[in-house]
């Protein structure tokens, strides 16, 4: 069967599934045959070298992986993708005819092990797809694309697939949506898929975030899914089997940028000139808050007091935190929020008490 043409900007959503890892010859035939049954899927997937935490953890099939994927390619017409974290994984991806790359987190991290990928694609036309570093740092991200730019790949993507962080969370890696947001503005020609598989590491909230990644304009999704998810060889928890996938999918409602409508626009514009009121209002407070921290930092260096009060500052964050659900506002926000006041708190004192004299 002939190989079904795709673009990274020729459809939206692009849809990307297959197995977090390709295990046997049938696990991944058979899931891919799956996928490809459903019709909701544009790539088939599959992870074949996998970069572990600790050693001794299934790091993939490698090689015999690729032709279980090349077969797939084969009996389905749809295009193949998978990881690559080196540039002996470009080599091998290439021989066995993968249509899509997609660079991994662990790898993103690592500007040496981006710019080996980097060299040995160079002069070759293949899409190649860049995954959030682990830590929040767009700069980190941005350089991955830009490294692969520089060598004339000119079918770039992103992925969002969340960020590390320590503590509890809901989610296997934080989605920290500002930083994703941030990200399309800063480079708003290269195209944004979600991974709500990593962002979750659950599949009781792939639609939830799924649905956030469309709401959010993004060009598509990239989801795990396995023929037997509760026996899969990694991520077990995250997968869903085919059919369950084509239904998520189809669930997702993709919604316009913007309709051609004078009532819709009037309307936009009214509310938007409330919300620039409430911006001048916020922000004046705020202005006006600093200026009474840094009466605090004078009467500090004075006594010779130390900046960080750490008791007055739990009293305050226990306080506004009482009042969230009354005024409907999630506690991550106001925890964002409230520690962004203190920081510039802090800084503001800290230049009065070490101005000189």
């Amino acid at each position: 069967m002939e190989t079904r043409k795709f673009d990274l900007k020729g459809k939206r959503p692009l849809i990307i599934s297959g197995p977090c890892s390709a295990e046997t010859e049938e696990q991944t035939l058979e899931t891919c045959r799956r996928l490809a049954a459903t019709g909701a899927v544009d790539v088939l997937r599959a992870g074949i070298w996998k970069p572990r935490t600790k050693p001794g953890s299934f790091e993939g099939v490698g090689l015999p992986g690729l032709s279980w994927m090349a077969e797939a390619k084969k009996e389905t017409g749809l295009p193949i993708a998978t990881e690559v974290a080196n540039a002996k994984h470009v080599e091998g991806a290439l021989e066995f005819g993968v249509d899509l790359l997609w660079i991994g987190a662990r790898t993103t991290v690592n500007p040496f092990s981006v710019q080996d990928i980097a060299d040995a694609l160079r002069g070759v036309d293949v899409p190649v797809l860049v995954k959030n570093p682990m830590n929040p740092d767009l700069d980190l991200w941005m350089g991955a694309v830009q490294r692969l730019q520089k060598v004339g790949i000119e079918k770039v993507g992103l992925i969002h697939r969340g960020f590390s962080s320590f503590g509890l969370s809901k989610y296997r890696n934080n989605p920290m949506w500002p930083l994703a947001i941030e990200m399309k503005m800063r480079m708003p020609d290269v195209p944004m898929i979600g991974d709500p598989s990593h962002i979750t590491g659950k599949r009781e909230l792939l639609k939830e975030v799924a649905q956030e990644c469309a709401d959010l304009n993004y060009d598509g999704l990239i989801m795990e899914s396995h023929i037997c998810p509760d026996k899969a060889w990694s991520d077990a928890a995250q997968q869903v089997v085919p059919e369950e996938l084509a239904e998520l999918v189809r669930s997702i409602v993709w919604r316009k940028p913007q309709v051609d409508k004078p009532e819709f626009q009037m309307s936009l514009d009214e509310l938007r000139s409330q919300i620039d009121q409430y911006d001048a209002e916020l922000f004046t407070l705020l202005s006006k808050r600093m200026d009474v921290a840094e009466k605090i930092g004078e009467i500090k260096r004075d006594n010779e007091v130390m900046i960080l009060q750490s008791s007055r500052w739990e009293d305050v964050v226990k306080r506004v935190m009482a009042n969230a659900e009354d005024l409907k506002l999630s506690r991550e926000f106001m925890s964002i929020l409230l520690n962004s006041i203190h920081m510039e708190s802090i800084s503001r004192q800290n230049k009065v008490m070490n101005a000189k004299k």
